[in-house]
Formats: structure tokens, sequence, C-alpha cells
């Protein structure tokens, strides 16, 4: 696990004032992940995007090292980890805090719901061992917020002794260590409904070492908290809130020379709509003013909404920042579907406008397309991704299962009505069924969703992705590129690629209890087994997609390209 070695670096650059250090406490701040369907966690030699939730918390910890707030004698000593590259060994962290002459606690970031089941099993043997726990993130927030009592699983974990925290941690979480120093833990810190602001408080930040261990070297960081849209399958309204809070542009400058500092110039700006940050022109004109001033060469990637490119100035300006890759809420292209989702924002006749403005600044689209609304048929579904292609000019799409996540008004209604949903939070991905549907069995639903993946990602329509590419004067291959990475994850890993990463890493010992321990002289064999297939699988993957890049290439210096999607005069089509 990486060390954040608070003895010689203080939060951001601040200055510590010299101290006599007599006891020292350990601090571990851990990201779970998950459990695949087999049981092993799921994790990776080389990651994708590191956690926000675990940047904001160090950065809050570091706050509350230079805070002296154990007292001036007592050195906080923090050790993060992302479990996604990274092996939790419980036994390790409960005997370090033994040792320490100061105590300690662990504590669980950013748990999500199909997180939590990891998270509770990392806590056990802590628990077992007397180690204060803490859970805080989405999961525990989500059911406080939207459910009239605390749910069974958070109950039972609750009465072993695990504590948990709701709400946002910032000016909060001096009171948990305070409280985990005296192995006094509160079974509950409910902070859902004070929600701070995020002016003057304590910044985003990993240290190198560990987003070193992406695959892009990318950090993550939150401009702002809170939607103001209503979407009946999302948490983040319910957990963040629906009011904007925002940071300075003079907090975002110190989070970006923080990280400059570390080599770290690419950046996954995680607020769930940037484009409705009240903030977002002076974030982008300070950025600008780096960039075109200083020459740093920043890159991002960011979320909005599909009316984004009505704002003035904001595509430009998110060009002008280093934006180059954009995530899109697309969710479906159904109007029936959208309306059902309370996704009234969503007009389908602007989707191809607001799409081929972001490729005229060379930002990649990325778009997730929901699976499993109520009118939703196999026939319909496969329907309108074949229309997808046609109309629109979007370059990456990720299917999602329509999910009732606790936390959403979706999980709310159903829990009100007593609709049966699967008791196991792992499952609740939105990669596997989770609740009934009115047209398709669990089954069908499922098949559907694998079929969407094949019904997009094929050979043809890779080559179109490419020659629309090389129309926008993109590069295509990073289209090549990001259809191995992105479709390889889900086809072959068996996995969606936002949990995706580079070698995927199984431990035979690290299982979800219950299932049993494969003796070694069988595990070992089919662990290489599986990933030499993998590997076979994935090269004819590349090895397909270079061959169409090579070909489009040849014929792109022949004759231009234009399809429907490219042609703003063709009025949306969706028969």
């Amino acid at each position: 696990m990486d060390r954040y070695d608070s003895t010689t670096d203080s939060y951001i650059g601040r200055e510590r004032p010299a101290v006599t250090v007599q006891r020292t406490f350990k601090l571990f701040l851990i990201k779970p992940t998950h459990y695949d369907d087999d049981g092993y966690v799921i994790q990776w030699m080389r990651s994708h995007i590191p956690s926000n939730s675990l940047a904001a918390l160090n950065g809050i910890a570091g706050d509350c090292i230079d805070n002296r707030v154990l007292g001036d004698d007592v050195e906080i000593q923090i050790t993060v980890a992302d479990e996604i590259n990274t092996r939790i060994r419980p036994d390790r962290m409960a005997r370090a805090i033994k040792e320490s002459n100061g105590g300690g606690m662990v504590a669980l970031i950013g748990v999500q719901s199909n997180q939590f089941p990891r998270a509770v099993d990392i806590c056990r043997p802590l628990i077992a061992a007397g180690v204060p726990v803490c859970i805080g993130g989405f999961h525990i927030s989500g059911c406080l917020s939207m459910l009239p009592k605390i749910p069974p699983d958070i109950q039972e974990a609750m009465d072993t002794g695990i504590s948990f925290f709701a709400g946002e941690a910032e000016g909060r979480f001096a009171e948990v260590l305070r409280d985990a120093q005296k192995s006094a833990l509160k079974p509950l810190y409910d902070w859902m409904s004070d929600l701070p602001s995020l002016e003057g408080v304590p910044l985003p930040l990993l240290p190198g070492n560990l987003i070193s261990r992406g695959i892009s070297k990318r950090a993550s960081f939150d401009s702002g908290r809170g939607c103001p849209f209503q979407c009946s399958f999302c948490t983040i309204i319910n957990v963040q809130g629906r009011k904007s809070r925002y940071r300075t542009a003079d907090d975002i400058e110190q989070i970006l020379r923080a990280n400059l500092a570390q080599g770290i110039t690419k950046m996954f700006i995680t607020d769930d709509n940037f484009a409705r940050n009240k903030n977002w022109e002076e974030i982008f004109d300070r950025v600008i003013k780096l960039r075109e001033e200083e020459g740093l060469k920043f890159k991002f990637i960011i979320q909005v909404d599909t009316l984004c490119h009505r704002i003035p100035n904001f595509v430009e300006k998110s060009g002008r920042a280093g934006v180059n890759r954009v995530f899109i809420g697309l969710e479906n292209i159904n109007p029936d579907n959208l309306k059902a989702a309370k996704k009234k924002q969503n007009r389908i006749g602007e989707y191809r406008d607001m799409l081929q403005a972001w490729k005229r600044i060379g930002a990649l689209t990325y778009c997730g397309y929901i699976i499993g609304f109520p009118n939703d048929t196999p026939e319909r579904v496969l329907h309108d991704i074949e229309v997808l292609k046609r109309e629109l000019p979007v370059d990456l799409v990720e299917f999602f299962c329509l999910t009732p996540l606790p936390g959403s008004e979706d999980h709310q209604a159903l829990d009100a009505k007593g609709i049966a949903m699967d008791p196991d939070m792992n499952n609740y991905d939105v990669e596997h069924v989770t609740t009934a549907h009115p047209l398709m069995s669990a089954d069908e639903w499922q098949k559907l969703y694998h079929q969407a993946w094949d019904a997009y990602y094929t050979p043809e329509h890779i080559e179109t992705l490419m020659r629309r590419a090389i129309t926008f004067g993109m590069n295509p291959s990073k289209i090549k590129n990001m259809v191995v990475s992105f479709y390889g994850t889900q086809k072959i890993e068996g996995i969606h690629p936002l949990q995706g990463g580079m070698v995927r890493i199984k431990r035979r010992r690290d299982r979800r209890p219950g299932l049993p321990i494969v003796n070694p002289l069988l595990f070992y064999p089919l662990y290489m087994g599986e990933s030499a297939v993998k590997a076979f699988k994935f090269f004819k993957l590349y090895w397909m997609c270079q061959r169409i890049l090579k070909r489009v290439k040849k014929e792109s210096a022949e004759k231009e390209y234009t399809d429907l999607a490219l042609n703003l005069d063709h009025e949306l089509d969706l028969s």
C-alpha cells in the first residue's frame, strides 16, 4: 500500500511547526473494490482513474495533521490505498495499529453499493482484532437520505461494531479521529442534513506514487458537487443535493499545481455535470491562462449533459482549457424512456448538434446508454442501437443495466411498494439485473445487455468511428485504442470498462467468504491458462482494429467521408 509520509510532507506544501512527537496514530484510508461473478476481488496491475473520494479524504486528513487535531504530541501517519490496484491485508493493518503507541483506525472511503459487501468483509477481521473501523460513501449516504429506516445489511454490520459515516467529511473528520483515538467511535455519524460549502476546505490530492499505478497517470478531483436535474435513477441528487456547490478558481489552480509538482498533467473532473457548475467559466478561464500564458498543458476529462453546447462559450472554452474527453449522459434515444426516467433535459433533436460541437474541438465523446427502461424489449433496444450508430456521431458508448441504486428515487419507489430487488449489493454494479422488468425476463434482460455491446462494436461500425474521427481532424488511433480497452474489457474480461484496468490480478485467498479456497495445484494452472486465453483474445481484437485502421487511413487519403451523422441538414430519424 502506498504511504503518504506525513512526517516529511504537509498537505499541499504547507509547513508544519516543529513539535516533539511522542505517539503515532496510524490512519489507513482504503477505497475497496468488489467481487467478480466467481467471488474474486476485482483487481488490476494497472487501473484507470483513481477515486476522487480517496483524494478528498486524503486532503481532509492532511489538514487534520496540519492542525494537530489529536494533540501536539501525536503524529498522524496516513497510508492510502485503492484496492483496484493494491492488495489489502487487514491482518497487516491490524498489526501496525496494535504495535503503534498512539493507536489508529481504518476508514473505508467512498463505498458504493456494489462495494459494500467487500468493505464489510475487510472490516470483520479488523473488528475482531479490536481495531476501530468506519465505512463512508454513497451506499450509506444514499440509504439514509431515501429510506425510512436503516437497511438490514447496514444494521447488521453496525451491530458487529462497524461505524458508519453518512454525508461529506469536510469539517467533520477530526471528530471521527478523536473518537477513534479513544476507541469510542459512534455507530453512526449522520451529516446528511448539513452539506458543507466547498470554499476554503482542504483540497483533494493523492500521492503521486498511487496515481502512477494508473494506466495513464491521471488524477481526479471534484470542482463542484450537486446537480439541478431530477433523473429518477440517479443517486447524486439525493446524496450531494441539487444545489450547486463549487470550489474557487484559486482552489483549482492549487490542485493543478500540486499535481503538476508530482508530474501529473492529466485530470478527471468528477463533477456529475460540470456544465451546471456555476463557477465553470471562472475555472476554465484560470486553466486557459495557465495553458496559454505559462504553457502548462493540462488535459481533462469532464462529464456534462446533452444541452451543454447551448451554454455560451462552454464548448469553445472547454477546448482551450484542454478538455479532450467528454462523458455525456445520453442514457437513451427513446423519448418514452427518457420521460419515464424524468430525463426531461435530454432533447433528442439536439444530440447531433451537441456531439458535433465536441468533435469540432477535437474531444473524444463517451456516452452512457441504459438498458431496461419499462418500454424496452430486445427488439426495440437493438433497433435503437442501430439508429444511434447511423444518426449520431458519438465515439464510445458504454451500456448499463437500469439499476435501482440505493439512494435513487427508483430504489425508494420499489422499496416502498415492496417490489423484490436483489438482496446482494455486490450485484449493484450496473451490469447485473437486480429487479424484475415488465416486458423481459431477467435472463432476457441480462442477455440483451451483452448483445448491446456486440451490436455497437461491430467491425463495420468501428471503421465508421475511425472515418468520422479523420473527418474532424482527430487521430483515429485513439478510437482503436479505446475500442480495444472498452469493448475488450467487457467482452473478454466480463467486467464493465468503468471497473477495468490492465492485466487482471486474481489472488487465491482473496475470495468472498463462503466460497471455497481452490487448491493451489488447480488454481494457478487455471489462472495462467485463463490469462493466456484472454491475452490472445485481446491480441485478436487489437489486430482486427489495427487492420481496419490501416485501411481507413489509406482510403481517407483518396476521398472524403461523410454519413448521416455528420450531416447537420439531415433531420434525425428515429424510425
